[in-house]
């Protein structure tokens, strides 16, 4: 890591059906985050838009965009602050091609990299195969003048293998920017148990990889256009935890909210003294790992 501690900004929001009211609210948190000393800033996943994956409709393929366009929205002000920006977005990559794809903006404007999503889900809701393309560019880490970025999205915050192989590749922390909520008509209950597994994995791959993880949701009900179910009702919770899985901040469940928290990296190289996971793997008899199951 080039800082030894990283004061990391997370905005966590509710988005419209405006592209540019959510690109120039996002712009002016990323200037107040500056403001108050952040040097990387996350947003959470497709910050363009509502999340249009409740539905199949061809029509949506129109909020995609280029990378080059969607990066000059946000290069002069991640410059002129001169920090490092996480950013998600619908990628028309090429006609019929599209991608769930976070883009991040290093502090001289440029692009450092691009994550194209990797696990895509299928399921009621989040109707993401109809609308991206599995990802082509791995599980590698994005580097930037801050660090290496291991970035990932939603999704994929429920496969370790994912996280892992961006730990082996060098990655500094894990980055997941993210859209997940509830559905309105489960139980409290069951609200609660898919709330806190979500929080769970994540940090056990904070506690596994001896590594911080920064996960982003926005916030905030969205209705389904298509009226087939009742919407989705995102759960915020947005954290940062450090390499043992502690809570360094918790964002509110349903309300908008900036903060800035102080990683230090330092922990990172103690951490794995104490618990040196990656010297005691048994890489010599992971082979079963590539099966999609064994029968």
């Amino acid at each position: 890591m080039k800082e030894t501690r990283l004061k990391t900004g997370i905005i966590q929001r509710a988005y419209c059906d405006d592209m540019e009211i959510n690109r120039q609210r996002n712009i002016a948190a990323i200037e107040s985050l500056a403001a108050d000393g952040a040097r990387l800033i996350v947003l959470s996943e497709l910050h363009d838009s509502l999340y249009f994956c409740q539905s199949e409709d061809v029509d949506n393929f129109n909020l995609a965009v280029d990378i080059e366009e969607f990066h000059s929205n946000y290069a002069e002000v991640v410059e002129a602050n001169g920090i490092v920006l996480v950013t998600s977005t619908f990628e028309r990559r090429a006609p019929g091609l599209y991608h769930n794809t976070a883009v991040v903006i290093d502090a001289d404007g440029s692009i450092a990299g691009k994550y194209r999503k990797m696990h895509i889900p299928d399921d009621p809701g989040f109707y993401e195969k109809f609308y991206f393309t599995p990802g082509d560019l791995g599980f590698k880490p994005i580097e930037t003048s801050l660090g290496k970025l291991g970035v990932l999205v939603c999704w994929d915050q429920w496969y370790p293998e994912a996280s892992r192989i961006m730990t082996l590749n060098g990655a500094d922390l894990l980055i997941y920017p993210t859209a997940i909520g509830w559905n309105p008509d489960d139980s409290s209950d069951e609200k609660q148990r898919q709330r806190e597994a979500w929080i769970t994995i994540q940090r056990s791959h904070a506690i596994a990889n001896g590594i911080p993880v920064v996960s982003v949701n926005r916030c905030g009900f969205e209705e389904d256009p298509s009226g087939q179910t009742s919407g989705i009702d995102f759960w915020g919770s947005s954290f940062i935890c450090g390499p043992q899985g502690e809570i360094l901040h918790m964002c509110s469940t349903n309300s908008p909210e900036e903060a800035i928290v102080d990683i230090d990296f330092s922990r990172t190289e103690n951490v794995r003294h104490w618990w040196p996971f990656l010297r005691d793997r048994r890489i010599e008899h992971y082979e079963d790992l590539k099966c999609r199951f064994k029968d």
